[in-house]
């Protein structure tokens, strides 16, 4: 028998990092309402009283940053002075320039040339079936508090909760499977008058007990504030950058991860496109019962169409090899770049929600590579029935 530990965080709307990558996402989206032919890469950094963007963007659209900066940032709940940033107040500077033509050249569809990846790299897509969702649990949890954690601060159930604020969950797995929280940190950014013992009380009853559940037990241990005082946070207390939070994004550390930041870039990036890709077959596989724990990784070359590498890993959890299963990921899944992108439907303006609690696990409509659709043709392709 096998004991492990294994832990993973979230972070809220309102830390710094999410800020930015809910307002690169706000500008894609807006770029991508007008002209859906827009190519993006824009970044956001922000520290206490300011934001700033910079990137590259090719677009028939107009679009007003600024505002859109600010009406992210009222979005979030930046709309006090005493939060070190606010929506109305707080100064925006933009140094945003066309797309490189050189990227252009291998990127763009033309009469000869399809269209390509728009950069290279390596994208990874994870799924187990630890949850409903197919997600590791420690992640699924972890994002789940984080979730609750801006729901009471915006319903007004705990009204001195600020929206800054993180977590982070230990589960205890015994041969590979979830058993039990081991222990839950939360760190919650709260008005001054509110005291340590009201914090931890509240945060018990209405966030943590809440989302856990029966994963809970008497030894479940709780870190709530542990410095004693969170009353500075946001931009005021740590500066933000767009992508910084990549294993948030994704799978809590649980799975491998190519590198590549999803927020700010629009799909015709592999960063992006791909990596949903990537969790779409892993999840098929899964959902098809053809494995209990898959990883897929998928590799490009810049201006090239077809993927130069496809990997599967099952961790031992199927009776299938993964050299067949890579076989079926080529002969069934869309994996060049515009295939990706119409399957997935991923021209429209759907990337805000994205931004904060995880691209992967959401049964939102819009996340599309969260669907389960390929698991008719991947039993026709292994005879299952």
């Amino acid at each position: 028998m096998q004991r492990y530990l294994f832990t993973s965080e979230s972070v809220t709307e309102g830390h710094p990092d999410k800020i930015c990558d809910q307002v690169s996402d706000a500008i894609l989206d807006t770029l991508l309402t007008v002209d859906p032919e827009s190519r993006v890469a824009c970044e956001t950094m922000t520290t206490t009283g300011l934001v700033m963007v910079v990137g590259e963007i090719t677009t028939k659209a107009y679009v007003d940053i600024p505002g859109i900066v600010r009406q992210t940032l009222q979005k979030i709940g930046y709309t006090n002075p005493d939060y070190g940033l606010d929506a109305r107040a707080c100064s925006v500077i933009t140094s945003i320039h066309e797309q490189s033509e050189n990227i252009a050249l291998g990127v763009d569809e033309t009469s000869q040339h399809e269209q390509g990846a728009g950069d290279q790299g390596l994208m990874f897509g994870f799924a187990c079936d630890e949850t409903p969702e197919l997600m590791p649990l420690p992640i699924s949890l972890a994002n789940k508090i984080t979730m609750r954690l801006a729901e009471v601060r915006k319903k007004g159930i705990l009204p001195w909760v600020r929206p800054d604020g993180k977590s982070q969950v230990t589960i205890e797995y015994e041969d590979d499977r979830p058993q039990r929280v081991v222990s839950v940190v939360v760190a919650v950014h709260h008005n001054p008058e509110i005291s340590h013992e009201k914090i931890v009380s509240e945060i018990t009853k209405h966030v943590i007990v809440p989302v856990c559940g029966d994963y809970l037990t008497p030894e479940t241990k709780f870190y709530i504030n542990a410095t004693g005082i969170f009353t500075v946070g946001g931009p005021e207390a740590d500066s933000g950058v767009t992508g910084r939070k990549i294993i948030c994004d994704t799978y809590g550390g649980m799975g491998r991860h190519g590198g590549g930041a999803f927020s700010g870039k629009d799909p015709s990036k592999v960063d992006r496109s791909a990596s949903y890709m990537a969790r779409y077959i892993a999840k098929n596989i899964v959902a098809a019962r053809l494995a209990h724990k898959c990883e897929v990784q998928l590799a490009y070359s810049i201006g090239v169409a077809e993927p130069i590498s496809v990997y599967v890993n099952t961790f031992n959890t199927s009776k299938y090899s993964e050299e067949k299963l890579a076989e079926a990921v080529r002969a069934i899944f869309p994996l060049k770049p515009a295939a990706i992108i119409k399957h997935l439907a991923l021209k429209r303006p759907i990337y805000f929600k994205t931004a904060a609690y995880g691209h992967f696990g959401r049964e939102d409509a819009e996340f599309t590579w969260e669907k389960t659709d390929m698991v008719p043709a991947l039993h026709k392709y292994f005879g299952v029935k």
